[in-house]
């Protein structure tokens, strides 16, 4: 198993060059993390942005794979929102005033969910994080625009959703329709970050599908 920091965040390599957060970077890089495994059964995933990303790379590289995890997959219309006001919240007020506002704060989460999602947000350089919202998660397309190629994805996947998390709920049902070899599972009382909100159901839910995997060897 390989997991890594997308580029931006927390421990890897932050380029000052805004020109530098674009999706098909993303996708490189996570291409380059394929390769590095060398592996001859593939299962890629990511939660939030990084849902967008793995099902990116999952379009431009169907074969590579035997299953794909998408787990609190951001809604276009609300997600591309949120991203924008937060970015521009970023740039008039830094890290810790916009990361309060449209991130951990207002009761979103838990105390102890709260708490590391704010350690993870204060790890990115707010000028980066400004540019990956805006140039990577504020453009990711509807599924009905990519609905065509999406029929054509025949890769087992997993779709997951915190039962709060209203966009990602409404997200992974359109996902849902035009997969052809999708499951989906919403967890009770999870929000946005239902791998940290309820980590037994979300770590079950992706036990049993790989476990299915598996068995289709």
């Amino acid at each position: 198993m390989i997991l890594f920091d997308a580029r931006g965040h927390a421990r890897s390599a932050s380029p000052n060059d805004a020109s530098e957060y674009t999706p098909d970077a993303f996708v490189m890089d996570m291409a380059r993390m394929v390769d590095r495994a060398a592996a001859k059964r593939v299962v890629v995933g990511g939660i939030s942005m990084g849902a967008a990303i793995a099902l990116r790379y999952a379009l431009r590289y169907p074969d590579s794979l035997v299953g794909l995890v998408l787990a609190s997959y951001p809604s276009a219309g609300s997600a591309s929102t949120w991203a924008l006001e937060l970015a521009d919240a970023l740039d008039r007020e830094g890290s810790e005033a916009a990361g309060e506002r449209y991130v951990w704060g207002g009761g979103r989460f838990d105390a102890e969910s709260a708490k590391w999602i704010r350690q993870g947000f204060l790890e990115h350089r707010p000028e980066v994080l400004s540019s990956v919202l805006r140039q990577v998660l504020a453009v990711e397309p509807a599924v009905a625009d990519r609905a065509e190629a999406l029929r054509k994805l025949t890769v087992p996947t997993l779709l997951v959703a915190g039962e709060r998390d209203t966009p990602s709920v409404e997200s992974t049902r359109a996902l849902l329709d035009v997969l052809p070899h999708a499951r989906r599972v919403v967890v009770p009382g999870a929000g946005h970050v239902v791998n940290l909100e309820k980590p037994e159901s979300f770590n079950e839910a992706l036990r049993d599908f790989l476990s299915e995997i598996e068995d289709e060897k």
